[in-house]
């Protein structure tokens, strides 16, 4: 850009060309920069399927430790004391864990579902608590879906 000052009184002109080039990114720099964020994505990806995986096992865990301690399930104490002390041995597990990988957090659940799951079940009549097991997207069974018929124009 070219900017010219005229000064009145002795009528003095000067000018001068300005460009903005200075912290501008090359066109390498940028394809450099994409390549980059490409390459990391992949590995964002996977950090993020990590951390989604423990988050899961720390809120089964505590979720299940916190229904046991309401007292409002009717369970024997040996079944209690068992599920406890799985749950006890998954938070201690995850309290030395916090960089596990995905699949270690994965069957850490299993692990506390398959002791936990029976009892709990048998609690709520054979039928799973809510929220125990139940897939992410809060899928229904055909049995819960309702049928409304349709409107005839």
């Amino acid at each position: 850009m070219n900017v010219s000052a005229l000064e009145k009184g002795t009528g003095k002109s000067n000018k001068i060309t300005i460009t903005n080039d200075k912290g501008r990114l090359s066109k390498e720099e940028i394809e450099r920069m994409l390549s980059e964020a490409e390459k990391y994505k992949e590995e964002d990806e996977l950090e993020s399927a990590r951390i989604q995986a423990k988050n899961g096992l720390e809120s089964y865990a505590y979720s299940l430790k916190n229904t046991l301690s309401e007292g409002k399930l009717q369970i024997s104490e040996d079944d209690k004391k068992k599920v406890e002390d799985k749950i006890n041995e998954v938070i201690g597990w995850l309290d030395s864990n916090q960089t596990a990988e995905k699949d270690e957090y994965e069957s850490q659940q299993k692990e506390l579902e398959a002791v936990a799951n029976p009892i709990i079940s048998a609690a709520y009549g054979g039928q799973a608590p809510p929220g125990a097991g139940a897939p992410e997207g809060g899928a229904r069974s055909a049995d819960e879906v309702e049928e409304k018929p349709e409107e005839l124009d």
